[in-house]
């Protein structure tokens, strides 16, 4: 049966060369197989005939049984016109009608034969009619036909080919009448049978001609399961196969640096959340086996107090620590935060960035090597080939979704064994998405925002409300606040943005004359750029007016107001992220979303959302289901590229968990992949890995 699944495309009847072109150029499908999974995006049931006279109001798809009585033209305007059909059930009269196609029209219809028509009625005049109709002939329909009705997504080139979803649901149906014999079982009975999943045959069948919604439902879940259950148990096996290759260093004890920074430098009282995540790390470290651990909290819950821990238990063990961030402005942030926290602690930490140059970056390569240096803050500048370690025991990674697989893997390089590592990230990850993009990593969580931080209040304005904006904003800034204005940049429209960028700018330094203003975008030299946003953390200027450059990493506690022009045009993480920027101090902090005063019903559940909640866990979760996991920041670049075919990561969360929880239990059963009970789950896994689906594991 695979033999006869692998058969090119353009030998099934109905498709032929060219339309196995287009369908391989636009849908990437090229062989029977591929046509199976391609699936319906909806199903309309048509196991119900309406009569003419229930109808009533706008109605959704409804079918009709009856007859063609007659046909008009009405010219609409120089060699155009519109045909009507008048069709009646015997119950009364309704108007068919096409705008175009009337060849079409006339070689395919005619008066006095029986038709199901199928479509969506509208009122024109005093009569029901409808528009472009589904027509079949009822001595040619089968009861398959008048079950649910599949609908596949088709684009405007298949279109043009003559490629709609009727002509893709006829072809399938094609496919399954050639395909006699039952399709091969792609998952074993001791799964299937307490599942009570129907078998793939069944399932395959069924999801592309379901006799009722029940049994539509029940192949969908059986085949979500089996694609959410295969890529759980790729990141598991790849997971369990790291663990049991890659011995860790033990650290045995806290150490003495730990303790002397725990109970006479720790800034403030730890939440419970990072007491917990600290026990958390310290368990990994002393269990013999590589620390993979994401670290996950929202902007100002103190992750970078925690790394630093982390980094003093390494420190305490003999070992050395570093921290990669992103940018060299987060790098230099990062290094100024660490060494406030020490204090007067005798422990060495230093920078290695783009900027360090010369005789310096000598003198810091030459301390690293011979273990002086104790943590070493940094961009990928870290990770280049003249950076040597004495003894490098752990590797933090800030905002990990920055760096490149390549590049995170050469921090293994550093030492004999490779380093524990704690990715941290300010983005928050709904869980069925940390387990799908993560599954490789522990997941650790700060939930709570340290005592005495007050919830950024998020206000809507409409950009006819400026005059009230600019005395929020003159008001704040005289009580010696300073304020952030964000401009989108999207590169589509680069220019036109910069313009606008350009032209705010000069806008705001006429309205606010008594101020002093800093400007920031990506186009700007990194010196320039970094130059003028150090003029703003050092509170030489009041005003920062920037594209979103400004969305990771910059911590200036005296901001207290940030202003989004154009808010619509950013999605909700990017949002959460922008406001992540304010509310670092002890006084109440604004968020001003500026948006015009049409906004599509999607943007103003954003919106809304936004203003109701500081959570970002729940602002992650509405924005998966908004997006979908593939536009969800980050996840493009991790290394899992989203090649789910059925399965959707935002609405499918407790599938994802099951198939995650099935997962687990043959990993824990058969670790090296090898006993012959689940030989069957081996082999099918190795199929799928030779498909264009990108397996790369993450970490």
């Amino acid at each position: 049966m695979s033999d006869i699944l692998s058969q090119d495309l353009k030998y099934l009847p109905g498709v032929g060369p060219a339309r196995k072109e287009i369908l391989n150029k636009e849908l990437d499908i090229a062989t029977w197989g591929d046509l199976l999974e391609y699936y319906p995006y909806k199903y309309i049931d048509r196991t119900h005939i309406f009569t003419t006279d229930e109808l009533e109001g706008e109605m959704p798809y409804v079918q009709l049984k009856g007859r063609i009585l007659s046909f008009e033209e009405v010219a609409m305007g120089a060699r155009k016109k519109r045909i009507i059909a008048h069709f009646s059930d015997g119950h009364g009269v309704i108007d068919l009608v096409w705008f175009n196609g009337t060849k079409y029209v006339y070689k395919n219809y005619s008066e006095n034969t029986e038709y199901i028509v199928f479509g969506k009625p509208t009122i024109y005049g005093s009569r029901y009619q409808i528009a472009h109709p589904e027509i079949d002939k009822v001595s040619e329909l089968t009861l398959n036909d008048m079950g649910m009705q599949p609908y596949y997504s088709t684009t405007e080139n298949m279109k043009k080919r003559g490629l709609t979803s009727r002509t893709m649901e006829r072809i399938v149906k094609t496919l399954l009448e050639r395909l006699a014999a039952p399709l091969p079982e792609t998952l074993p009975e001791y799964i299937t049978k307490p599942l009570h999943l129907l078998s793939r045959d069944a399932a395959m069948r069924a999801v592309h001609y379901p006799k009722s919604s029940d049994e539509m439902s029940q192949a969908r879940f059986r085949l979500k399961f089996e694609e959410l259950f295969y890529v759980q148990v790729n990141i598991l096996r790849y997971a369990s196969d790291h663990r049991r290759k890659y011995r860790g260093y033990v650290f045995q004890k806290v150490g003495e640096v730990f303790n002397e920074f725990f109970y006479h430098h720790l800034p403030f009282q730890l939440t419970g959340a990072q007491k917990r995540v600290v026990r958390e790390i310290r368990a990994d470290m002393r269990s013999g086996r590589q620390m993979n651990r994401l670290l996950q909290g929202d902007v100002g819950s103190g992750k970078t107090l925690v790394a630093l821990m982390a980094m003093l238990i390494a420190i305490g063990n003999g070992y050395q620590a570093c921290i990669m961030a992103p940018t060299e402005i987060l790098a230099e942030q990062h290094l100024a935060t660490i060494r406030e926290f020490l204090g007067d602690m005798p422990i060495r930490v230093e920078l290695l960035t783009g900027v360090v140059k010369g005789k310096r970056r000598e003198e810091v390569l030459r301390e690293l090597a011979a273990g002086e240096v104790k943590i070493l803050v940094g961009t990928h500048a870290v990770i280049e080939e003249p950076v040597v370690f004495a003894n490098l025991g752990l590797a933090v990674i800030d905002e990990q979704h920055r760096f490149g697989v390549a590049q995170r893997s050469k921090l293994w390089t550093k030492n004999q064994n490779p380093p524990h590592i704690l990715v941290m990230t300010a983005t928050p990850i709904p869980r069925t998405l940390a387990m799908t993009i993560y599954g490789d990593l522990d997941v650790s969580v700060i939930d709570e925002l340290p005592p005495g931080r007050k919830p950024i209040q998020t206000i809507h304005k409409y950009d006819s409300q400026t005059t009230s904006l600019y005395q929020g904003i003159r008001q704040q800034i005289r009580q010696g606040r300073q304020v952030y204005v964000v401009f989108p940049l999207i590169k589509e429209s680069e220019k036109i943005d910069l313009k606008n960028l350009e032209e705010g700018f000069e806008t705001l330094k006429a309205v606010f004359p008594e101020f002093r203003l800093s400007k920031v975008h990506g186009k700007m030299k990194p010196a320039d750029k970094d130059a003028e946003m150090q003029k703003f953390v050092n509170g030489e200027t009041q005003m920062l007016v920037s594209t979103t450059v400004i969305e990771v990493g910059v911590n200036v506690p005296n901001a207290s107001v940030m202003v989004i022009l154009d808010a619509q045009r950013f999605g909700l993480s990017q949002l959460h992220q922008l406001r992540g920027r304010v509310g670092r101090g002890a006084e109440q902090s604004f968020c001003l979303l500026v948006t015009p005063v049409e906004l599509s019903s999607d943007t103003r559940r954003r919106i809304d959302i936004m203003c109701s909640t500081n959570d970002g866990f729940e602002i992650a979760e509405a924005d998966l289901k908004l997006r979908g996991p593939g536009d969800l920041e980050g996840t493009q670049q991790s290394g899992m590229a989203f090649d789910l075919r059925i399965a959707d990561i935002a609405r499918d969360g407790q599938i994802v968990q099951l198939a995650r929880d099935e997962a687990q239990k043959i990993i824990d059963d058969d670790p090296l992949c090898e006993s012959p009970r689940h030989a069957l789950i081996w082999n099918r896994l190795r199929e799928l890995r030779k498909t264009n689906i990108n397996w790369a594991a993450i970490s």
